[in-house]
């Protein structure tokens, strides 16, 4: 069977295991709400730091949270917000949501800043979907942080460019490498230039510690920027991943030819084929309830104890937020070489971009700011002996903490119900010595 075809009916086989994956849950309300047009204000402004103040009358409560952008539900739950856009030296347009300060106000004062960055599929909603009291975005404001959100190109709030379009192919030639060494430089430098803060502490998810490590590594200058990393379900090498993802591996050239007619070179996004898929099975008998969690959670794990399934329908309405297939790819590529590395373009394309066959390892050993790692035994995406090879090599680990909890999954640690119990309170706890 030619390679092409083998990943086809390994692609299908995932879908087709949906059903006996993950059991069956009860109704929400009598139906699941899928995913609608992103119904907020559209951004396509290319002046760098820009600020736009946002939604200072309220929304109305007659509008789902489902369908609310990430600065009407900020407005919505009581929290000042602002909008910020960011120009990379590549021509993205990155937006930024802010919350200066917690309900309460502003006390006034200089405050710390923290920067949160999101995982693979995401967006600046994970870390105020839930409520307040289980936000970590809004436990940071109310606790007088200075918050930044932020979004990687390509997705829900960050599909701007100075020059291209989503619709043109060349928009999507990026992976996590392109994240890191042009997004997260340009985001901190414009949240210290706008707070006048000589450091900030950083957040990262999944992906957003990706981002993080190869950013030390390119550019170990701004270690020096960072007052703590606190790296939740921190990822790098993915050899021993559980994931459906690892089924990908071996087709990992074959499959951006295959993912593509997902989102041409967009894999999920958040408009497009898997909005109509949402449509057609979400509103259907518990079977298709299922599938729709599975869409979510197929690729991350499932904790069905943690998962408050009233807050189903804002996940869904908010997530996949959009990537490009060659994000998804690179993490495959990962799992064939065992290794921490930049995209494999193939030897002749290797030795124009990396002047050698293979392409060279990411420097973790650059990596010398503080860091606090929080991880998890059920996580299929960040392994417990992938998280430890990875802090064998990090020359500052200041904390090494695993969730008291066997069950938490990778995506608990942004929707469980008690994440505050088990990883928010010890995040604030740490950050408070630096």
């Amino acid at each position: 069977m030619k390679p092409i075809y083998q990943f086809l009916v390994t692609f299908c086989a995932l879908f087709v295991s949906i059903d006996s994956a993950i059991p069956m849950y009860s109704r929400i309300n009598g139906k699941i709400h899928c995913n609608q047009k992103y119904k907020g204000k559209v951004h396509n402004n290319k002046e760098n730091n820009l600020v736009v103040p946002f939604g200072e009358k309220g929304i109305s409560s007659y509008r789902d949270d489902a369908d609310l952008s990430v600065p009407d539900l900020i407005t919505k739950n009581g929290y000042p917000v602002e909008i910020h856009h960011v120009v990379t030296k590549d021509g993205y347009i990155l937006e930024l949501h802010r919350i200066p300060h917690g309900r309460s106000g502003d006390p006034g004062g200089k405050k710390p800043v923290v920067f949160l960055q999101h995982g693979f599929l995401a967006s600046s909603a994970d870390w105020i979907m839930n409520t307040p009291e289980k936000s970590l975005a809004y436990q940071l404001a109310d606790k007088n942080y200075d918050v930044f959100l932020g979004n990687a190109r390509g997705n829900t709030y960050s599909r701007n460019h100075t020059t291209l379009s989503p619709k043109d192919v060349r928009f999507w030639n990026f992976s996590y490498h392109e994240m890191a060494i042009y997004d997260v430089p340009a985001v901190i430098d414009h949240i210290l230039t706008t707070t006048g803060e000589q450091k900030l502490f950083y957040i990262g998810h999944s992906m957003g510690t990706v981002m993080f490590w190869v950013t030390m590594s390119h550019f170990p200058e701004y270690n020096a920027k960072i007052r703590l990393m606190s790296a939740l379900a921190p990822v790098a090498y993915v050899t021993h991943i559980k994931s459906p993802i690892r089924l990908l591996a071996p087709f990992a050239t074959e499959a951006e030819l295959v993912l593509k007619f997902f989102g041409d070179h967009e894999f999920l996004p958040h408009r497009g084929f898997i909005n109509i898929f949402r449509k057609i099975v979400c509103q259907r008998e518990p079977v298709g309830e299922a599938i729709c969690e599975n869409v979510v959670f197929l690729i991350a794990g499932f904790d069905k104890a943690e998962l408050n399934e009233t807050m189903l329908p804002v996940i869904l309405g908010h997530t996949p937020a959009g990537a490009s297939t060659h994000t998804l790819i690179h993490f495959a590529q990962g799992i064939n070489s065992a290794q921490f590395r930049p995209f494999d373009y193939g030897k002749e394309e290797n030795l124009k971009r990396y002047g050698q066959e293979e392409p060279p390892p990411y420097e973790l050993a650059k990596v010398s700011a503080p860091i606090a790692l929080f991880w998890a035994d059920n996580d299929w995406l960040a392994a417990k002996i992938d998280v430890a090879a990875l802090a064998s090599q990090l020359q500052n680990v200041v904390l090494n903490y695993q969730v008291p909890f066997k069950k938490f999954t990778h995506l608990d640690f942004i929707f469980a119900i008690d994440s505050d119990k088990y990883v928010y309170n010890n995040v604030l706890e740490t950050m408070e010595k630096y």
